[in-house]
């Protein structure tokens, strides 16, 4: 609750700063970024990124296995200070861009965070390392009531009743879980109680570690 109320002081200041604001809906505003609160990008707002966060509670039948996959997100989340962070820009992924920041401690890698954004919504990704590989990833979508342009002017035009409204976003989390490079767990907020297929697990290890090995050379 008090993030939202944040934005929401952050967006009437730059309202007052801007005076005709109004007649200028897509201005792209600048926003120091920080990792404890949605913040403004562009047009929208940015979904907030983990910090100091503990990971969900695993089934039982796994959780040993998991244990130190979730201490060593707990660990790189809960780090202030880094050594580097280097930012990339990534395209050609979404209709509105997108982003990666790497962060280094001591000259080792130890999170990627890369954000796409689109009209209609926007993909937080996490990527974390335990000894140079990928060990974490969480995934977090939300999709919006309306597109981004779909202001009040728009919306009186369509006859509509909603606008653009960010906290009206559809969201969905899934979390993934590697060990020595095998995809050992998932949980998805989707996920209807029935055990994923041996093929879908397949599917996903084969798409998040292309997108991780992208990242990887766009790193460099």
């Amino acid at each position: 609750m008090k993030n939202k109320y944040v934005c929401s002081l952050i967006i009437l200041v730059v309202m007052i700063i801007f005076g005709n604001a109004k007649n200028h809906p897509h201005v792209f505003l600048k926003v120091q970024k920080t990792e404890r609160s949605n913040i403004l990008y562009g047009d929208t707002i940015m979904i907030k990124e983990s910090f100091n966060d503990e990971d969900v509670v695993p089934n039982e039948y796994i959780k040993d296995r998991l244990d130190p996959i979730r201490a060593n997100f707990k660990r790189i989340n809960s780090i202030t200070k880094w050594t580097r962070i280097k930012q990339k820009d990534i395209e050609g992924v979404s209709a509105e861009g997108g982003e990666a920041t790497f962060y280094y401690q001591k000259k080792k890698l130890e999170k990627i965070i890369a954000r796409h954004y689109g009209e209609m919504g926007q993909l937080l990704i996490e990527y974390y390392l335990f000894n140079g590989k990928l060990s974490f990833v969480f995934e977090k979508e939300y999709r919006y009531n309306r597109p981004l342009f779909y202001d009040v002017k728009v919306m009186k035009e369509n006859n509509d009743t909603e606008a653009f409204d960010f906290k009206k976003s559809e969201i969905t989390e899934a979390r993934y879980y590697f060990l020595n490079a095998r995809l050992i767990h998932i949980i998805d907020s989707q996920d209807c109680g029935a055990p994923f297929s041996a093929d879908y697990i397949a599917e996903e290890k084969k798409r998040i570690k292309e997108d991780f090995k992208k990242l990887l050379h766009l790193e460099k």
